[in-house]
């Protein structure tokens, strides 16, 4: 199965996989310069690592447990796949990485502000950002193809899907249920990724050129 993975997909899964092996072995300071931390004053937190805008990227690639990076994973073999095929390589590999810098973005807004608040800076980690922007898209394309959560093990459309789920993340992010997960992230990549498909199509907010869907 895997042999059969699109290029980028199969990519990126490897290099999620090696990373997170690295993580393991050399600890996570060694990473802490690649991960995402929000924007502060230096004096007070000269011990903390300073945003540096590769960090948009890199976090993407770190993860903070076995459970964290098997998920994520899954997520890009089930969404990323279809979507490569039916995109193409470059198309694609653009629209991750648009939701991923997106998704960064927005958790990057977040974070500083709760740190200019009193708060801890605290640094970001994971794929989801870039995942959840690819169940944006998946949603979109595919609307009427069921899917099939696994907890619980209920079967609905992938629109119906992206709607529980953007739903539940707005829920989460506004009350924090669920400490010490960047929902706000996970918002943000879904924004970037609907923003850029709307682009893509030539839809409001960007004019329109003809019709054109993809």
């Amino acid at each position: 199965m895997f042999s059969n993975l699109p290029p980028v997909t199969k990519a990126l899964l490897v290099a999620n996989g090696v990373v997170f092996v690295l993580q393991l072995l050399l600890g996570n300071p060694a990473f802490y310069g690649f991960m995402l931390w929000p924007l502060v004053d230096a004096g007070p937190f000269s011990q903390i690592p300073q945003f540096m805008p590769w960090q948009l990227v890199t976090y993407s690639f770190l993860h903070g447990s076995f459970p964290h990076v098997g998920f994520n994973m899954l997520a890009l073999l089930m969404f990323g796949a279809p979507l490569e095929y039916t995109w193409g390589n470059r198309r694609f590999l653009t629209y991750y990485f648009a939701c991923v810098a997106g998704a960064g973005l927005c958790q990057l807004v977040v974070a500083s502000w709760a740190a200019h608040q009193g708060g801890l800076p605290y640094p970001t980690v994971g794929a989801s950002g870039g995942v959840f922007g690819l169940l944006l898209a998946y949603g979109m394309l595919f609307p009427h193809h069921r899917v099939m959560l696994l907890f619980p093990p209920i079967p609905m459309t992938a629109r119906t899907l992206v709607i529980v789920y953007g739903a539940i993340e707005l829920l989460l992010g506004f009350t924090g249920w669920q400490p010490g997960v960047a929902h706000f992230a996970h918002l943000g990549g879904m924004l970037f990724g609907w923003l850029l498909i709307r682009h893509w199509r030539g839809q409001p907010p960007f004019g329109r050129r003809g019709p054109r869907r993809l």
